[in-house]
């Protein structure tokens, strides 16, 4: 039964929607630009917490970064003026998803390349072991090991 209701409890937890920092009044009146908030806020990093969003962080400076999203919303910045105006001022830390640049290229490409080059070594081992193993000629059976072949053969002949 405990284990029933620690399901369900966790159940429960799981299907509640993500809890957001933002405040009753940092939201906008307007819901489509409210909405652009929000998207731009979950692209920011918290330079407090460093792993979270803006969105869903209770730091103060969280707070007046979302405060400033929305200055810059309501003063009719874009979306890409708005994280330009954040980079200018805070650096591209900011962004919890760098831009693909030739600053960033190698943080973007090096996984790849190591996934590629790690393919191609297992590729190249397993084609030397299988041609290492082709060189190698199966040795012929002594005359111990004939007999014994051709009995168990003539055993399983007679059980069939």
């Amino acid at each position: 039964m405990r284990r029933m209701m620690a399901a369900i409890v966790a159940l429960m937890l799981l299907s509640l929607p993500a809890v957001h920092a933002v405040q009753p009044d940092e939201i906008m009146s307007d819901p489509a630009k409210e909405a652009r908030a929000r998207e731009l806020s979950r692209e920011l990093r918290c330079m407090v917490c460093q792993n979270q969003s803006i969105d869903d962080s209770d730091a103060p400076l969280a707070r007046d970064l979302r405060l400033l999203v929305r200055e810059r919303i309501a003063a009719g910045d874009s979306n890409g003026e708005v994280l330009d105006f954040l980079v200018a001022r805070y650096g591209e830390f900011v962004l919890l998803k760098p831009r693909f640049e030739r600053q960033t290229i190698l943080l973007w490409l090096l996984a790849p390349l190591l996934l590629a080059a790690g393919g191609f070594a297992l590729w190249r081992q397993n084609r030397r072991r299988s041609q290492s193993g082709a060189e190698v000629p199966m040795p012929p059976l002594t005359s111990d090991e004939e007999a014994r072949l051709a009995a168990l053969m003539t055993d399983e002949a007679k059980s069939s």
